[in-house]
């Protein structure tokens, strides 16, 4: 005998109102773990690997996803914020590779890695990607061209950045033996670059490295370790003046620089915030550096302001 029931009216209500309630649940949740690009959804949400953007202190970058307790340095985006590119050491802690994150569609994926060569540093057009005395092409298919030497003399110069600007003009660390360096740049003129030149006292003082030049060539900043600094390396900047010449370097205070070694900044490419290295960590030991470094970044502003006094 089969049993048959009937639904009352409030009965009926309460099942409509139930299943409407589930479908407003799994709604949300579909929501909020979507990535993708949707009517609702602001390119603005996905940029810098959807991370909240920082202020004026400085914030680790993308913890957990770039950002470890191990060892991180040089993030750079490509013009576009579309890719964003960094060091680590390998899973083995053996050696350091070269890691791409790619904004597909909404969503960020780790779309390559590579053996490290020198610090990665991108054209203003996305066109070169420069690995210090290296660099590679962008083809017609949007891939990365074999790797190529610089021409003579980069080609055979130790450095650790290079970095260039709208007009071409290369700005790069030479990196001695003894732990010293300075900060040399070549123009380019009539197609070519020009024989490098050692840039003036105020910036070198046999501890100035990593240089990041302004597209405009407004500014430089770099790290050096030099007296009335915080401890180990501090991150400075340095305008040039109209008649070319460079104005004494300005720390960039104990917000930025710590007693840690801070090193490797850069600004983004719609020149919004500063990336840059600090040591969170105590050295692995004499040979193998600093066992924990990571990424940092922090909201850019404080450039107009120094700028302006």
């Amino acid at each position: 005998m089969t049993k048959t029931f009937k639904i009352r009216s409030n009965q009926k209500n309460h099942l409509v109102f139930l299943a409407f309630t589930l479908l407003l649940i799994a709604g949300a949740c579909r929501s909020k773990n979507q990535k993708t690009e949707g009517p609702n959804t602001s390119k603005e949400d996905n940029l810098y690997l959807g991370q909240k953007p920082p202020g004026s202190t400085p914030e680790p970058f993308a913890p957990g996803i770039v950002t470890s307790e191990d060892w991180e340095v040089s993030g750079v985006f490509t013009p576009d914020l579309n890719e964003f590119y960094f060091i680590r050491r390998d899973a083995n802690k053996e050696k350091q590779e070269m890691v791409t994150l790619t904004n597909k569609d909404g969503q960020w994926h780790e779309t390559a890695t590579a053996p490290r060569r020198g610090q990665p540093f991108f054209s203003s057009d996305g066109e070169t990607l420069y690995l210090s005395s290296w660099h590679r092409k962008r083809t017609e298919t949007g891939e990365w061209s074999e790797m190529e030497a610089l021409t003579s003399p980069f080609d055979t110069l130790p450095t650790m950045r290079l970095s260039v600007s709208d007009k071409g003009t290369y700005f790069f660390d030479e990196f001695k033996p003894d732990i010293t360096g300075d900060i040399w740049y070549s123009q380019f003129i009539d197609g070519k670059h020009e024989e490098p030149k050692r840039l003036p006292n105020t910036i070198n003082t046999g501890k100035s490295f990593h240089p990041f030049i302004a597209p405009d060539e407004s500014y430089l900043i770099f790290d050096s370790e030099r007296e009335g600094g915080y401890g180990d390396s501090d991150i400075y900047i340095s305008f040039r003046q109209s008649d070319g010449s460079w104005d004494n370097p300005i720390n960039l205070g104990d917000k930025i620089n710590t007693e840690a070694w801070e090193a490797c900044a850069s600004i983004t490419p719609d020149g919004k915030y500063l990336f840059f290295n600090r040591t969170v960590g105590p050295a692995a030991n004499e040979n193998d550096g600093y066992e924990n470094v990571d990424i940092f970044w922090v909201d850019a502003g404080f450039i107009e302001n120094l700028r302006n006094k």
